[in-house]
């Protein structure tokens, strides 16, 4: 067992200025499209968390940061090894649309939230989709 407890990540979609949503198609998901996020640190709060895994991934500040989903992953089968994630969720925005991708990031894009919904996406950031304030 490679850690005895459930994970703490976060994530978030971002809107950018164009009111359009980011994707981000990275190795880990089985090809499926999700948002940037990853593990939150000893020490880290949610929210500085989120704002680092971020810039790390795609290399934009957030702005606006509101609570959206707590989801949880055990052994999720799209994921690509059994982990226990508590995934906490939010919704954000961002100033500009030109990204920085890092190594995980394998594609991206920029699509109105109801395009979204039309990419194969992984089950959490389906759901993150369905409960936008703004998809409609």
């Amino acid at each position: 067992m490679e850690n005895p407890y459930p994970i703490p990540t976060v994530g978030a979609l971002v809107r950018g200025p164009s009111g359009r949503v980011l994707l981000v198609q990275t190795g880990k998901w089985r090809g499926l499209w999700g948002v940037p996020g990853g593990k939150v640190a000893w020490g880290e709060s949610l929210e500085e968390a989120l704002r680092r895994e971020f810039y790390e991934e795609v290399g934009l500040p957030l702005y606006n940061l509101r609570l959206a989903r707590l989801m949880e992953g055990v052994f999720d089968p799209e994921f690509y090894r059994p982990m226990h994630f508590l995934f906490v969720n939010y919704y954000a925005d961002t100033d500009r649309e030109e990204i920085t991708p890092n190594e995980e990031i394998r594609q991206w894009a920029w699509v109105s939230p109801q395009e979204a919904l039309s990419y194969p996406l992984n089950r959490i950031t389906r759901l993150l989709l369905e409960g936008y304030p703004w998809a409609g």
